[in-house]
């Protein structure tokens, strides 16, 4: 296949994010700035962002076998660049701000590792093939080892990057497995042809199994669950919320297109699966959220929950709910990026562990109220009550199930959602406790006029916005042709 300018065009936020990174790596070698890595960082990622609208002009447009830009991948692409972009703002305010202190160890590279991650989601949500499924895969998910245990001095830290590691290289164990048997029975890595000879191939079966078994690992989905609190609550925040939201909405784009796509996926045996996956997230992500003490652990249960919910549209595979994926998914990395966003400036890395307990949020409302109308805000959207962004994403799923007439699912959503009120309001309600004598912990006083405070303050806004007036996100995920992929 000759390759054209129009495939440059297609390929350019993947080839700017690259740039980026060469760009900041030789800064680093040249000198060591926090300041201005950040500062390469962010506008390397808004021009990727920018970029996307010339590909969108070629769009539909198979790079390569592996790669298809089409209006489905610059969605999900958006959404991997703005989260990451969110994510490096927290690791800014994280590591010390303008004066870098606080900060024991080197600044630079964790930037490095993160544009890594976000490359590798960029090559994830676009592939057509399996190929490029494992490469964007390993690419998205190695850096983030390092990201995990970069918070050298917590001994949390590095427990959790080791264990980060050593499981996730199991899921892909499994997703390798999975593919060379899908390769046998088909003769084909492409998505389209995955066991085009008969889906009821028990090789076609027990590979779709088993690369299951892999993207669930990395989506967090019952029973592969295990690593996420431990993983939530050891990680640096803002590599917390990375894990996420970034990382998560390039696995399950990948999911949404393969599921969409291969002939494989066809059989109601992987519905009937997903539906007892789907049931078992929401129910044991909730129940396990009800008796944690620590946030980050909370938000880690809660996204298995969440994740959950979003397998009931995926299920439902028709009709809104290839939509309903695209608004929920852009509703929760807000409210996630929020929520994790107060728990990083929170946090000073040098006291050797994240503000993450729950007692130290304790009459927060009193000495940072607007911090706690953010964090409030936040909850409220992740617990999808009315006038918040949650909202929207929760009714278009909801709207998607009803749709496809999934009551059992939907049966377990409404049950799970109502467990989740609980413990967002027990988290609300810690924020407006008094104590006397107990130790307080406080964002900086000026937290709001910083890059990372304004930067919350403005997602805090756009989660109560799009919760009131939600048809800008409609006509962009309408627009973006996410609904023809399901046709």
């Amino acid at each position: 296949m000759e390759f054209t300018t129009q495939h440059l065009i297609a390929l350019l936020p993947l080839l700017v994010t690259c740039a980026t990174i060469v760009v900041v790596m030789l800064a680093i070698a040249w000198k060591r700035h926090h300041s201005w890595t950040f500062g390469l960082s962010v506008i390397g990622l808004n021009l990727a962002l920018v970029s996307i609208l010339p590909a969108l002009k070629v769009a539909p447009l198979e790079v390569t076998p592996l790669l298809m830009v089409d209006n489905f991948g610059a969605y999900y692409m958006a959404l991997v660049l703005a989260g990451t972009l969110a994510c490096v703002t927290l690791i800014h305010a994280y590591l010390g701000g303008e004066s870098g202190k606080g900060y024991p160890g080197n600044r630079e590279e964790m930037y490095l590792l993160i544009l890594l991650s976000a490359a590798g989601g960029l090559v994830l949500v676009t592939a057509q093939h399996l190929a490029g499924l494992f490469i964007g895969l390993e690419l998205l998910s190695v850096p983030i080892y390092g990201l995990v245990a970069y918070a050298f001095f917590n001994k949390r830290s590095l427990e959790a990057g080791i264990k980060y590691m050593v499981l996730s290289a199991a899921g892909s164990a499994f997703l390798l497995f999975g593919m060379a048997l899908l390769y046998a029975d088909a003769g084909s890595l492409s998505f389209s042809q995955l066991a085009a000879a008969g889906t009821s191939s028990v090789l076609s079966q027990l590979g779709i199994g088993m690369m299951l078994i892999g993207l669930a690992f990395k989506l967090s989905l019952v029973p592969f669950h295990l690593w996420t609190p431990d993983v939530y609550e050891g990680a640096p925040a803002p590599v917390a919320a990375f894990l996420a939201t970034a990382s998560k909405v390039a696995v399950f784009a990948v999911l949404l297109r393969l599921y969409q796509l291969s002939p494989a996926t066809a059989g109601g045996w992987l519905n009937d699966l997903l539906t007892v996956i789907a049931i078992a997230s929401i129910l044991f992500g909730n129940l396990l959220a009800l008796v944690q003490n620590n946030i980050k652990r909370l938000l880690g249960y809660s996204s298995i929950a969440h994740f959950g919910y979003l397998l009931v549209a995926l299920i439902a595979s028709k009709g809104l709910a290839v939509e309903a994926i695209g608004v929920y998914l852009a509703t929760y990395v807000l409210t996630s990026l929020g929520a994790f966003g107060v728990v990083t400036l929170m946090s000073t890395p040098f006291s050797g562990r994240d503000c993450d307990a729950l007692y130290e949020y304790r009459g927060l409302f009193w000495r940072r109220p607007y911090l706690t109308a953010v964090l409030t805000v936040m909850m409220l959207s992740l617990a999808g009550i009315p006038l918040t962004a949650g909202f929207i994403g929760k009714f278009f799923v909801i709207a998607a199930g009803v749709e496809s007439g999934l009551w059992w699912l939907l049966g377990a959503l409404v049950l799970g959602s109502a467990i989740g009120i609980f413990y967002y309001l027990r988290v609300m309600v810690t924020l407006f406790l008094v104590e006397p004598n107990l130790r307080r912990h406080d964002a900086e006083l000026h937290w709001a006029q910083r890059a990372g405070g304004i930067m919350l303050l403005f997602v805090a806004l756009l989660a109560f916005v799009l919760g009131v007036y939600p048809q800008p996100l409609l006509d962009l995920v309408h627009h973006s042709g996410l609904v023809a992929l399901a046709n």
